[in-house]
């Protein structure tokens, strides 16, 4: 059975997955334009989108973190477009 994460981790992990996307070193070679480059960046971001896209969804949760999830989704598009373009 997994283990039961706390919306609080989930959004604190997601920062982090977004920091690394950030981190991830460019190619000298090709540049932005490298394939795998782009995969692991993406790769990262969608990990963090899955952790927290079914917060806001589930019972119990208050509007202040269904706010802090919205802002958290617009740091990963946001994060997404700098990165890559």
């Amino acid at each position: 059975m997994s283990k039961l994460i706390l919306a609080a981790e989930r959004i604190q992990q997601a920062r982090a997955l977004i920091q690394k996307a950030r981190q991830v070193p460019v190619p000298a070679e090709l540049g932005k334009s490298d394939l795998s480059y782009i995969a692991q960046v993406k790769d990262l971001l969608r990990q963090a989108r899955d952790l927290i896209k079914f917060i806001s969804m589930t019972a119990g949760v208050t509007a202040e973190r269904k706010a802090e999830v919205a802002q958290v989704l617009e740091e990963i598009e946001q994060a997404g477009r700098e990165i890559l373009k």
